[in-house]
């Protein structure tokens, strides 16, 4: 397996949807509690990366394994199949990936507490259960609400407790703090899956997964789609209004027109190969927008 191979099978490229939340976790712990554990900090940041690889190797695992479609999107689509990968060899790196990801994990249970273990158990079934079973996550309705919320917010709680976990409270005033920073790239990551399901909308229907956009159609699913990305700037607005970000968080404002742009090209034509990408250019600039600007307002 070519180095190349190896990072569109564990799709790096989507990377960006961890390891922004996880500094954006980071840059709340210096401005709200002024606390930072390099130590927890890295070894949950290394088994987060290597779980969200096992996870994604997991989706195309099990999609290939499950597909109805066996002439085209098995042999012609997915990456094992086009790429002639050996099913055995996918199946032990994620294995090893995840092992590995579970007893960095379980390091951070004993150095930090119990809330991590319950954490990271939410964590690993949403991961685990998002393409298998018989029911896998990917293929409902709620694919966009677990990706989103798995990966906008419990990445950015995670980051925030173990830099933070001997002065962190848990009661609702300081989860709400963290769900509104994280709101924006919770909003921006389901939206990306929205992109994919909406592209994917005849493919998916060949293969009987019935994601949101079989319930309620390509037209609302674009209006679902449209309405997310004002919201995530009302968000960052009112973040920096509250006091939860510094002021220099409405500067990512300024991508408000190429997100407008990208929306637009998106709701004009849903061609996978060619409009999907807008979904990935939305959530990587918006996302960075956001923590470029969140880490500026604390270096002032």
């Amino acid at each position: 397996m070519s180095l190349n191979v190896f990072l569109e099978l564990v799709e790096i490229k989507a990377k960006t949807a961890s390891v922004v939340p996880f500094l954006l976790g980071m840059g709340f712990i210096l401005y709200y509690f002024h606390s930072i554990n390099w130590l927890l900090a890295l070894i949950f940041f290394v088994a987060m990366f290597l779980f969200n690889m096992a996870v994604d190797m997991l989706d195309n695992y099990n999609d290939y394994n499950h597909a109805v479609d066996q002439q085209n999107y098995k042999q012609k689509t997915n990456i094992i199949g086009r790429e002639n990968l050996s099913p055995h060899l996918v199946l032990g790196l994620l294995v090893i990936f995840t092992a590995t990801a579970a007893l960095l994990g379980l390091s951070l249970v004993y150095l930090a507490g119990w809330p991590v273990l319950w954490m990271g158990i939410f964590c690993f079934a949403i991961g685990i259960l998002y393409s298998s079973g018989p029911h896998p996550i990917s293929n409902l309705p709620f694919g966009e609400l677990a990706s989103g919320f798995t990966m906008g917010f419990m990445i950015v709680l995670l980051s925030v407790y173990l830099n933070a976990y001997q002065q962190f409270q848990w009661n609702w005033a300081t989860l709400w703090r963290v769900f509104v920073i994280a709101l924006p790239d919770e909003l921006w990551i389901s939206n990306l899956m929205l992109a994919n399901n909406i592209c994917d909308a005849q493919e998916d229907e060949d293969n009987h997964r019935k994601t949101i956009v079989h319930f309620i159609g390509k037209r609302n699913a674009l209006i679902a789609f449209s309405a997310k990305n004002v919201i995530v700037f009302l968000v960052i607005v009112a973040s920096s209004l509250l006091k939860i970000a510094p002021w220099t968080v409405i500067l990512s404002l300024v991508i408000v027109p190429f997100t407008y742009h990208q929306n637009k090209l998106l709701v004009h034509k849903q061609i996978k190969r060619e409009t999907f990408i807008c979904g990935v250019k939305i959530l990587l600039v918006g996302s960075v927008a956001q923590l470029l600007t969140y880490w500026v307002g604390i270096l002032l």
